[in-house]
């Protein structure tokens, strides 16, 4: 990543930034590299917000806390300017990206290979290439778009293009005419079900096709020894510039960080209203304050004895699967989730991440993580759920669980503030919140308070391990505060 130039005008100062999650990290590597003196604030004892790797219940065996899987952050402009690989983090990439078993035994299977993606889908192969097919051709294009702040227009017309009637077809009632099987709708909406929210819509078809098309791309991997790794770098480039990193310290009152000359938030907007409301224009805090949120996770981390013994042969290669039945349970159930009403069949990721990293595990001894979709603020312990759906699809799965630990959605809440009710996406992805996050301004990074910013999942482009808010926000900042502007970070063909 090239250093950013100095101002002319006048000398950078100090900076301050209020969480260390991968927008934190983001922010404070853009701010130092510009030559701000950073100092980042982190409430937990250890940095990485949502990019935590601990032994949970052997010291030799790691487990994510959080995120586990980042298609995102192999693709994201940030994370690839930055150059993870080149910084020593190891992004492998199973051959399987991510499966979708079914009831009766069979599974859809989304290959790296999309030829070979589209030979198991049987009738609805062709279609699915030429759903995919354009996309993995313009992906460099669709990502820039896609983790843009969604207000300045594509360097060029072919993405939007490409993506627009798609979006359309695949988020709408139209969904359920654009495939002849059921292996092919399921795949997809699995993907659409990482948005948390009713189904078909808009930004689940964003999501869907986003992800998607990775699949068959850049691929959706895992962090050699766990996602901790693209914490460290990120600190580590900080630290290398002049920065520095505060854990264990709560920022209780903006004006505790005020005396920097530049303050970025990693806050969604319960926090930020929690620390800055006597400052903020009533406007602006009712906006913050009616931002919705929403569906929350149910977290299970398992130790198991052996790999997941799964019935279909192939899908101890996936590095993630989806558990939700076809389409149409996956759509009715995610629509349920959304207005509240629990169910005994949730919607349930699995990340395996000895597929792709065989060294996370040991033989008697394997890391498994698992959440399944709940209301909003659900209390339920969703581990007997959890094991009971997997156990479908994989018989004697029970007995080589060794141990498993459970986070409800208030608990997930504690770990992380910014995951109100559960909610991982920091807001729910609505049509409109997905643009006008968190609220209807411009410059969605900019707040009333002279030289504080957002830089939070909860600003555009919303959730997932890609940098991308915390970078935008600090480009405004420094363009504001100081008069340096940087160029967008360029997407690599």
């Amino acid at each position: 990543m090239p250093r950013l130039p100095r101002s002319s005008a006048t000398a950078p100062g100090d900076a301050a930034v209020i969480g260390s999650g991968p927008n934190g990290l983001a922010a404070a590597v853009t701010l130092a590299r510009a030559g701000l003196r950073v100092t980042v604030y982190e409430a937990a004892d250890s940095y990485g917000g949502g990019l935590r790797s601990v032994p949970l219940f052997e010291p030799d065996v790691v487990h994510d806390i959080c995120a586990a899987v980042h298609p995102m952050a192999a693709a994201s402009p940030f994370m690839r300017a930055f150059d993870l690989p080149g910084r020593g983090v190891r992004l492998l990439t199973p051959e399987l990206s991510y499966a979708h078993p079914l009831a009766d035994g069979r599974a859809a299977l989304a290959w790296r290979d999309l030829a070979a993606t589209a030979e198991g889908l049987g009738p609805d192969g062709p279609a699915w290439t030429r759903l995919m097919a354009p996309l993995a051709a313009r992906s460099g294009e669709l990502v820039e778009l896609l983790l843009s702040d969604l207000r300045h227009p594509p360097r060029g017309p072919a993405a939007p293009l490409l993506l627009a009637p798609r979006v359309l077809r695949h988020g709408t009632p139209l969904a359920r005419l654009q495939f002849r099987g059921d292996l092919a709708p399921a795949l997809l909406a699995g993907v659409a079900a990482h948005v948390l929210g009713p189904l078909p819509s808009v930004p689940g078809a964003g999501v869907a096709l986003l992800l998607g098309h990775l699949a068959h791309t850049s691929g959706w991997p895992v962090p050699e020894g766990g996602s901790a790794s693209i914490a460290r770098a990120l600190a580590d480039d900080l630290l290398a510039h002049g920065g520095s990193i505060r854990t264990g310290v709560r920022i209780q009152r903006l004006d505790q960080v005020r005396p920097a000359g530049i303050v970025l938030a990693d806050l969604g907007p319960r926090e930020f209203l929690r620390i800055a409301g006597p400052e903020l224009p009533a406007r602006y805090a009712r906006a913050l304050a009616a931002v919705r949120y929403g569906p929350g996770a149910a977290k299970t981390d398992f130790l198991l004895s052996e790999r997941v013994p799964w019935t279909h042969p192939e899908l101890h290669r996936a590095g993630t699967l989806h558990l939700g039945g076809t389409r149409a349970e996956v759509f009715a159930q995610e629509s349920r989730n959304a207005r509240g009403i629990r169910s005994d069949r949730p919607f349930v990721l699995v990340m395996d991440p000895a597929a792709a990293d065989p060294g996370r595990g040991r033989p008697g001894a394997y890391p498994l993580w698992a959440y399944a979709h709940v209301p909003h603020g659900s209390p339920e312990d969703a581990a007997e759920t959890i094991t009971a759906l997997i156990e479908e699809h994989a018989p004697g799965f029970r007995d080589t669980v060794l141990a498993r630990r459970s986070l409800t959605t208030a608990q997930l809440e504690r770990y992380n503030p910014n995951y109100v009710g559960g909610d991982i996406g920091a807001g729910a992805m609505t049509l409109r919140q997905s643009v006008l996050r968190p609220a209807p301004r411009w410059n969605p990074y900019r707040t009333p308070i002279r030289g504080a910013y957002l830089c939070s999942a909860s600003t555009p482009p919303g959730p997932g391990v890609h940098g991308m808010p915390g970078y935008l926000a600090a480009r405004t900042a420094l363009r504001d505060e100081l008069g340096i502007r940087i160029p967008r970070v360029p997407f690599r063909a």
